[in-house]
């Protein structure tokens, strides 16, 4: 059985800075806060919590005088209302979602209502919305955009930073043939984050050259469950968190088998995995 992972696997950018950041005021502190989970990957906060990293649900369960806000981002709203409370503020916001960010802002003054292409229940995405100063929606199904009364002429169309770029693509094409009338404007900005443009590419090409696919990250992170649905296009895909959610019978006749990862997923995880890969080999 020959294993082959890809070349972007692991921590990406983002999420590398903000546990570098954690790491460090827990070095210098002997512990910090987090507003909200700082990435959405259980192995990883869970060794964060061994450093002492305490996470928060909300801004009234912080007990500190400071406290990190994710690498997803928040609302202005929040923030003020953080300052509010006397509390001092470490920002571990990934920079291309703080692209995103600005974006939608920069968009929302200048007349645009403010569409994002993304899930409107995830962290990042209720963050931007509040960027985008009440002029924003955030939905996967143009027809929500199609129902608006009126139609708005001026759309400023922007994407989750985690999306597949070929089904926002689509999506503005969509959105094009069912809202662009007469004297309308469409500006679309392309705010896909660079790293998982090439995680998700590398992906998709490994997926076509072997006889099954693991992604390895957390059930709850958007990044790894857009890896596991492009793969499982292509080929046989399982998404597992750790190498005990592995199952031999899954490799029963597969002689070539690819290994990805999810952007929060950490090296320890993805050794665990081909380790066990290895024995089963």
């Amino acid at each position: 059985m020959k294993i082959e992972k890809t070349k972007e696997i692991g921590f990406c950018f983002g999420v590398k800075r903000a546990v570098d950041i954690l790491e460090k005021i827990c070095r210098e502190r002997g512990g910090v806060e987090t507003l909200g989970a700082v990435v959405h990957n259980q192995q990883v906060l869970q060794r964060l919590a061994g450093i002492g990293v305490r996470v928060a649900k909300d801004i009234g369960d912080i007990k500190g005088k400071a406290v990190a806000i994710s690498s997803h981002g928040v609302a202005p709203e929040v923030e003020e209302k953080i300052r509010a409370r006397q509390i001092d503020i470490v920002d571990t916001t990934c920079p291309f979602v703080h692209r995103l960010q600005t974006a939608a802002r920069r968009l929302a003054q200048a007349g645009f209502l403010v569409v994002i292409y993304g899930d409107a229940d995830h962290t990042e995405v209720k963050g931007v919305l509040g960027w985008a100063e009440g002029k924003g929606i955030a939905t996967l199904d143009e027809k929500d955009i199609f129902k608006l009364e009126p139609l708005p002429r001026r759309l400023g169309v922007l994407s989750q930073t985690t999306q597949i770029p070929a089904d926002f693509v689509n999506f503005v094409k969509r959105l094009i043939d069912g809202a662009f009338t007469r004297d309308s404007e469409l500006r679309v900005i392309d705010t896909i984050c660079h790293d998982i443009r090439k995680r998700q590419a590398q992906a998709l090409e490994l997926a076509g050259k072997v006889d099954l696919m693991l992604v390895i990250g957390g059930h709850g992170s958007a990044n790894t469950n857009r890896l596991a649905e492009l793969c499982s296009a292509v080929t046989e895909t399982h998404l597992v968190e750790t190498a005990a959610d592995i199952e031999p019978g899954w490799f029963k006749g597969k002689r070539n088998i690819g290994v990805t990862s999810g952007a929060s997923t950490a090296e320890a995880a993805i050794e665990e995995v081909l380790a066990r890969l290895k024995n089963l080999a």
